[in-house]
């Protein structure tokens, strides 16, 4: 995570580096309130009759809210109304989560094998259809290709390509004018080839057997794809459905049910922004407080399914 394209290849790693992380003060307490929350709604009697109706629910309100925090923040009425997402920079955003998110399911297996194949295909799920130049589409970015995170948008905003630059780099300016599209985009954009070597090491980090629990994976996936932002589009949303498939791939969350993508937009962009901002610093105050952020997220989600059951119990839903 801290390294530099230059010495990625070459530092020592700990034999467990997520382990690691998972052993920093707080982490510990943020896995097991996430563990309790969860094992509470897989407990709800709902689950055990229309389990398929609260996970359809689910994968909307999640698609729903990491679109949110990408620009597009329509009620979820709307979002479930509409069947056009071609018509403005906004609604392809929402289609984009919405498809993201109903592909997740289909490449687990392949996740825990390929992960840059897995993130590969997200992209092309996300930018299908958006206006996206095809030579950009499902592969990483290449020096000097540029970032618009939603294409037709202003929501193109990102910092300065930094050669050689790691994640763990204070804050850099937009260019004069640029709006911002979420707290990645004011972070410095890492040059091509240090993007290539961190997802690299990712995704060995991802392959590698861990003993750390579900959440330190997924907000280590999430952040580090924040701040690559590997892809021309639709960075953000590919990074919020990276870490839906580690939660659902490692077993906490197996019917999908748990959407962290509702508790990060029901914190705001202004809390994601500032744990994000502790995930650059590389500190372990700092990833200790972004990984208690996920896992913060994650227990919203547990809330909002919750509510979805509470509501089908009732015949409200």
């Amino acid at each position: 995570m801290s390294t530099t394209a230059s010495d990625a290849s070459s530092a020592p790693w700990p034999e467990d580096p997520l382990a690691t992380l998972a052993a920093l003060p707080g982490v510990p307490d943020a896995v097991d309130s996430v563990r309790k929350a969860v094992d509470r709604v897989y407990g709800h009697r709902v689950m055990r009759r229309r389990g398929g109706e609260v996970t359809s629910e689910a994968a909307l309100r999640a698609a729903r809210g990491s679109a949110a925090l990408s620009g597009a923040d329509w009620a979820l009425e709307e979002v479930r109304r509409r069947s056009d997402f071609g018509s403005d920079a906004e609604a392809r955003t929402v289609g984009a989560a919405l498809r993201l998110n109903a592909e997740a399911g289909q490449l687990l297996s392949i996740w825990s094998q390929s992960p840059l194949r897995v993130l590969a295909r997200l992209h092309l799920v996300a930018a299908g259809g958006a206006g996206v130049s095809d030579r950009t589409v499902g592969r990483p970015r290449l020096a000097g290709e540029p970032v618009v995170e939603a294409p037709g948008s202003d929501l193109a905003a990102s910092g300065p390509a930094v050669s050689g630059a790691g994640a763990l780099l204070p804050d850099g300016a937009l260019p004069e004018g640029a709006p911002a599209a979420g707290p990645w985009a004011e972070a410095p954009l890492p040059g091509a080839d240090e993007v290539a070597a961190r997802l690299d090491g990712l995704a060995r980090l991802v392959i590698a057997t861990s003993a750390a629990p579900a959440l330190v994976t997924a907000a280590v996936v999430h952040g580090e794809l924040l701040a690559l932002r590997p892809f021309g589009s639709y960075n953000g949303l590919v990074a919020r459905a990276a870490e839906r498939i580690v939660l659902i791939g490692s077993g906490l969350d197996p019917k999908s049910i748990c959407p962290a993508e509702v508790g990060h937009a029901e914190l705001g962009r202004a809390a994601y922004a500032a744990a994000f901002d502790g995930y650059l610093t590389g500190t372990p105050e700092g990833m200790a407080t972004w990984i208690a952020h996920c896992g913060r997220a994650v227990e919203l989600g547990v809330r909002e399914s919750t509510a979805v059951c509470e509501a089908l119990q009732r015949g409200a839903a």
